[in-house]
């Protein structure tokens, strides 16, 4: 079966680095699925998401001239526009017993601190590079 773009089709994780996985496909034809293509979430490590030998099912994103094949986990995913349906009542047990106001204190805590990680990764992946000029600082 040759490879064709934009099909779905199952394969082995057959290596893990810092910037991917490689994934055999059928017929021993080997992939890459990059970092950024492996889950929807942020994935700071890729073996946090996949171990060797693992099956996945992967998109056949595009295939080069000189064979490199790209592919991707998170597209081949079933897309569904259905919003997810929550059982309210297998809620977490703590917050049965907690107060609107105690949930809301939990909830607001909660999104600064992923307020506080979303902005430490942006600088992280600035240059480090400061704007030339007159400090702000006065001494």
């Amino acid at each position: 079966m040759p490879v064709v773009v934009g099909e779905v089709v199952e394969g082995t994780v057959t290596g893990i680095t810092n910037f991917g996985a490689f994934v055999q496909l059928p017929e021993g034809k080997n992939g890459l699925v990059h970092i950024s293509e492996i889950s929807d979430d942020y994935v700071e490590k890729v073996s946090d998401y996949l171990k060797k030998e693992q099956k996945v099912k992967v998109k056949i994103l595009s295939k080069s001239k000189d064979g490199k094949i790209s592919l991707s986990i998170r597209q081949a995913k079933p897309k569904s526009n259905m919003p997810i349906e929550i059982d309210w009542d297998k809620t977490d047990n703590k917050q049965k017993n907690m107060s609107f106001e105690d949930k809301l204190s939990m909830f607001l805590k909660e999104s600064n601190e992923r307020q506080d990680q979303l902005k430490s990764r942006e600088t992280k992946k600035g240059s480090g590079a400061r704007p030339r000029g007159k400090s702000s600082m006065s001494f």
